[in-house]
């Protein structure tokens, strides 16, 4: 059996798979499955300083090859995500990433000054949330945005910063760049692309929201790229998300420039999907004879 063990920033995930955030909760309903130490991590649901209510349904529909969504960052707040959330989640056995949305830099930085004083192993910056009227978008698609946002949050975060990356830009190696050259420990990347259906019957966007979030296997060629793009530009460790839904997706990120991965919409079709990725990369590493499954990142040979 090959090492699956993989440090990113400092932290240790007993293997590259992470539950991207929005798609698990806070992973108690995942816990009827198997227990959560499956996981090399879990980013949990996207908080912010008070509770949210989200969008107005409807807020999610099928695509071709994957899903919009809308939802609007539905959540509890932050402090009762420390309260209760969180000591449940660190009884299970896996990293446990807060990630964390503001409409301002100085709530950004609120909640990483009472995040920093938890258990929490890292912080996961969402600056690049499509699905809020006001927010972390705005600072999420311009290298003086990025570099703004992570310099002001570095000042008050005391666990490694990750920052989360929108592909809706026009160079996404620049962006990265900005979030390393202001503090950033680690990037993940990509989140959802902006996408849109029509329903042909009322001639009304399927969404409330007009708007959402594309993801599932149809980002998924998008989302390599710009991983390898990121990579070819930052020394940061890159944690890649966007469409993996077989453990060769896995493999071809981690070749991309990877350190580890984030599934996401694959949960809604199949909640075994990271038991059953991780087999696959057990034998391909094995197959391969490859000791540790670090030794793939950045591992591809352009032409």
């Amino acid at each position: 059996m090959a090492d699956l063990k993989v440090t990113v920033a400092g932290v240790e995930f007993q293997n590259p798979l992470i539950a991207a955030s929005g798609t698990f909760g806070f992973g108690r309903e995942f816990a009827e499955f198997y227990p959560l130490r499956t996981l090399g991590g879990i980013s949990c649901k996207g908080i912010t300083l008070k509770e949210r209510p989200g969008n107005p349904p409807p807020r999610i529909a099928e695509t071709p090859g994957g899903m919009l969504n809308a939802v609007g960052l539905q959540n509890p707040g932050v402090d009762h995500f420390i309260e209760n959330d969180l000591p449940w989640l660190k009884e299970q056995g896996t990293a446990v990433i807060a990630n964390i949305a503001g409409n301002t830099p100085e709530e950004y930085c609120e909640m990483a000054e009472k995040l920093s004083g938890t258990a929490v192993d890292m912080i996961e910056m969402n600056i690049s949330c499509p699905n809020v009227k006001q927010g972390g978008v705005q600072f999420g698609t311009s290298c003086a945005g990025v570099e703004g946002i992570t310099k002001a949050v570095r000042k008050h975060c005391k666990k490694p910063l990750m920052v989360k990356l929108s592909p809706n830009v026009s160079d996404i190696s620049e962006i990265a760049a900005a979030a390393e050259s202001a503090g950033a420990d680690a990037i993940s990347m990509i989140n959802t692309l902006t996408g849109m259906r029509i329903d042909i019957q009322t001639r009304r966007p399927i969404i409330r929201n007009n708007t959402g979030g594309l993801s599932g296997p149809a980002l998924f060629p998008v989302a390599v790229r710009m991983v390898n793009q990121a990579y070819r530009r930052v020394k940061i460790p890159i944690v890649g998300m966007g469409g993996i839904s077989k453990w060769q997706d896995a493999v071809e990120m981690l070749l991309a420039g990877d350190s580890a991965l984030q599934i996401g919409t694959v949960f809604f079709s199949d909640p075994y999907a990271p038991v059953k990725i991780l087999d696959g990369l057990n034998d391909y590493l094995d197959r391969s004879r490859i000791s540790t499954v670090s030794d793939l990142t950045g591992q591809v040979q352009l032409w």
